[in-house]
């Protein structure tokens, strides 16, 4: 399972950014039994769109083979175009570390 977070940098200890179409970074975690195998840093090109950012980020996403997005907030059109692509939307806030690990112990670990 691959999982995108917004992020305000480039590292697990930075935080989910506030907005999704707009944030510098996605961290790119891939989860196999419940632990994380592999992470990466992906620029988010649509940061400075002057519209339409988060469609175009969430296409990205999409060529990006992710499964899934844990954001603060996501737009209306941003939204659609995730569900388009079969990727699930989750909630998240604070240090991506701290989401990221969250999620796996509510998503793996029942």
């Amino acid at each position: 399972m691959k999982i995108a977070i917004t992020s305000t940098g480039k590292k697990l200890s930075d935080s989910v950014s506030e907005l999704f179409g707009r944030c510098p970074y996605f961290i790119i975690a891939e989860i196999e039994a419940g632990k994380i195998v592999k992470t990466e840093a992906l620029k988010n090109e649509s940061e400075n769109q002057s519209s339409g950012a988060g469609m175009s980020a969430a296409k990205l996403l999409a060529e990006n083979n992710v499964n899934a997005v844990i954001a603060k907030t996501i737009g209306p059109r941003a939204m659609d175009v995730l569900k388009q692509f079969n990727i699930d939307v989750y909630n998240g806030e604070g240090k991506i570390q701290n989401v990221l690990q969250d999620f796996i112990d509510k998503k793996f670990k029942k």
